[in-house]
């Protein structure tokens, strides 16, 4: 079936026999065909000049009158701008046409084994894979992305030896080292001292506080965090990818409520009992000072006794205002 595609090829080639037959193989099989013919590496640079010129793949001679071999590569390559490059070789390069793989060329054919249908079936395969490794690059650039704009501290370290393998800004910015000092550093090294060190099983030390945890920082700090871990493949080794959330504030913040609260219920209590007990005297004494029949020495009494509840009650009422004014500070 043939291609309805829009398919622009370059064709690099200075035997005109060659690219004839290359050219009707290509026509056999692609129905919208723009082919672009060079004679020479000049002639190549002359179309790569012009800026409005845009090929889907490059059919790259490896001998011609002007440069050849490996500097031909390399200059077409150069060139190309990522445009996947195809090598056509005789049997007495192909050594050299499979060295060309090292070299950036996405393939090599043989020309005495070229047909119609092999032609076509590679230049389709080179342009997919091309695709594929475009749609790559950008999915890996976006990820990297978020991972290094990432306004929260991240870093991917060894799942076996614990080793940091790379760190965002935002870390090297809250822990104080620098993305050399954090590449030498194994996670067990921003844990606190009084973390043991010793144990048999960090792989399980780690395991057991990586969602609430302590770090130290280069300054000698030390912070709460919560952290969140994922297991993902990093240049060939098992790693893990760790987010990490300062707590600190929060949980300072969270104790402070709690202390607050306590002293808000001890002053609830001391209103609702202790405050009750002066008053509820005073309230007696001044009932019974309202009887005709009490002496002068009873009343003087009585007095005595209403003075000293009223004292404690004062006092009682300052101890509550003083930790009404600790529960205050204690909440800023």
């Amino acid at each position: 079936m043939e291609d309805l595609k829009i398919h622009t090829v370059l064709v690099i080639e200075d035997n005109i026999g060659d690219f004839i037959l290359i050219n009707d193989y290509l026509e056999e099989q692609i129905v919208d065909l723009n082919v672009i013919h060079a004679k020479s590496f000049l002639e190549a640079k002359i179309v790569f000049d012009n800026k409005s010129n845009s090929f889907d793949i490059i059919l790259l001679d490896l001998s011609l009158p002007d440069k050849n071999g490996e500097e031909l590569i390399l200059e077409i390559i150069s060139m190309s701008e990522g445009i996947p490059v195809i090598v056509l070789t005789g049997y007495s390069d192909i050594e050299f046409g499979i060295k060309s793989m090292s070299l950036g060329v996405a393939d090599y054919l043989l020309k005495d084994d070229i047909t119609a249908s092999s032609l076509y079936k590679n230049i389709l395969y080179t342009i997919e894979r091309k695709r594929k490794e475009l749609e790559l690059e950008e999915s890996e650039k976006r990820y990297s992305d978020l991972f290094h704009l990432s306004p929260q501290p991240m870093w991917v370290y060894d799942a076996e030896s614990l080793q940091f393998q790379d760190v965002n800004a935002a870390a090297i910015e809250h822990y104080g080292y620098s993305r050399n000092e954090f590449l030498t550093m194994k996670m067990t090294d921003i844990l606190p001292k009084v973390i043991s060190m010793n144990s048999l099983n960090l792989n399980q030390e780690l395991a057991e506080i990586s969602e609430n945890s302590q770090h130290q920082k280069k300054d000698g700090e030390i912070i709460q965090v919560e952290l969140k871990r994922n297991n993902i493949i990093f240049k060939g080794k098992k790693s893990e990818i760790v987010v990490v959330n300062d707590v600190t504030k929060i949980r300072e913040y969270i104790i402070a409520i709690e202390k607050q609260n306590t002293k808000l219920q001890e002053i609830a209590w001391m209103q609702s009992h202790i405050v009750r007990a002066p008053l509820a005297r005073m309230m007696g004494v001044i009932d019974l000072m309202t009887d005709d029949s009490l002496t002068e020495q009873e009343k003087q009494e009585f007095m005595t006794n209403l003075l000293s509840s009223a004292n404690e009650l004062d006092k009682i009422i300052r101890d509550i205002s003083n930790k009404t004014h600790e529960a205050k500070v204690t909440y800023q």
